[in-house]
């Protein structure tokens, strides 16, 4: 029993010597805070270097194909159609007739014509053979008086003034068969106006009349539509209006792709031919036109092409990727970095180019801005590039 009482002491305070040495290791043993330096360091950006180049793109503008020459027909004269060839859809050449009119009237002015002339011409030749007949009598009288006391000088003067006198009738009937003849040849140029005619290659695409139909001139109470319209389609008018931001890219002699929705995935080419040089004060655009060559008529007139309308400068412009531009509601501008500190530079923007974007503003060909600019970057920050 008392060894017993003795081993508990022992354990008891082994147990306390324990806890005492632990407590002690706990208390000069246990870490205290650790004051660490903050120190502020520069944040890093990604900057890229502004490009210079010239600007070679090309932006889609609508435009319109048009005949290269294309007339509405009217007849010259007034009659009636008595024959017509042709129909929408005709292929014709120049010179072709196209429909025959008939005017009764014209007709009766070219017999009548034809009559007066032939008067004319009768009164000319009687006037003529007086004048000759006259001629030779004055010869004879003034051989005769030479010598002195046949012929009287009362007598020779009478037979030259009738020899002069004939000799005006015979002017003034010249001039009234020239008349004459001259207002045949009208008339019958009047009748020749009965055949109408092509003026030009081309086709018909319109038709208004059929045979008895009373037509007319284009000024004429008849002239209520054209009798027939003519287009020239081998040969196109591409028109576009350019607008005045791409102007500077138009020259003579350029060639232009464009397409069209009737042939998918098919381009065509135009040159440029005609430029206006002066622009719609509407609508801020140039119209320029190209020729553009349809030998096998694939292409129509009347439709609504898309060109690829060529974008230059002629001089070298500043070129930054997009993700460098920020457009705020009151400005626009990229953030330079110089000496190490953010600056901002208003700029204004022009054209993309191959995921870069025209700029113009206070930079510099080579100077660096930072490549994902925003508005949480302030300026006259210090950064690293």
């Amino acid at each position: 029993m008392q060894f017993k009482s003795s081993s508990f002491l022992a354990f008891s305070a082994a147990l306390v010597a324990l806890f005492s040495i632990s407590a002690c290791s706990s208390s000069h043993g246990r870490p205290g805070p650790v004051k660490q330096e903050v120190r502020s360091a520069a944040p890093a950006v990604e900057t890229i270097k502004v490009l210079s180049r010239r600007l070679d793109s090309s932006i889609t503008l609508p435009a319109e194909l048009l005949p290269y020459e294309a007339v509405n027909i009217y007849p010259k004269v007034t009659g009636f159609l008595k024959w017509i060839g042709v129909d929408r859809g005709s292929r014709v050449k120049k010179g072709q007739t196209l429909a025959r009119l008939e005017a009764p009237e014209i007709v009766a002015q070219k017999f009548e014509g034809q009559a007066k002339l032939r008067s004319a011409q009768s009164k000319q030749t009687a006037a003529e053979a007086k004048l000759a007949a006259d001629q030779g009598t004055y010869k004879r009288l003034k051989v005769a008086s030479a010598t002195p006391g046949v012929i009287s000088d009362e007598e020779l003067d009478v037979a030259e003034k009738k020899v002069e006198g004939d000799r005006a009738t015979v002017a003034s009937l010249l001039d009234a068969t020239e008349a004459a003849r001259e207002n045949l040849h009208s008339v019958e140029t009047l009748g020749s106006y009965l055949a109408v005619t092509a003026p030009f290659d081309g086709v018909i695409t319109e038709r208004n009349v059929h045979p008895g139909d009373l037509v007319g001139p284009a000024s004429g109470r008849t002239a209520t539509k054209p009798m027939l319209r003519l287009e020239q389609v081998d040969r196109l008018r591409l028109v576009v209006a350019v607008p005045e931001a791409y102007v500077a890219g138009a020259r003579a002699g350029q060639k232009v792709n464009f397409d069209v929705v009737a042939f998918p995935g098919k381009t065509f080419q135009g040159v440029v031919s005609r430029i206006a040089d002066s622009l719609d004060q509407k609508t801020r655009t140039m119209p320029v036109e190209m020729d553009v060559s349809n030998p096998d008529w694939t292409l129509h007139s009347g439709m609504f092409p898309q060109v690829s309308w060529p974008i230059e400068r002629p001089y070298p412009t500043l070129f930054v990727p997009q993700s460098a531009v920020v457009r705020t509601m009151e400005s626009t501008f990229v953030i330079g970095v110089r000496g190490g500190v953010t600056e901002r530079v208003e700029v204004k923007t022009g054209v993309l180019s191959q995921n870069l974007i025209e700029v113009f503003g206070d930079l510099h060909p080579g100077e660096e801005v930072v490549l994902h600019a925003s508005e949480e970057l302030k300026p006259n920050t210090r950064v690293k590039p």
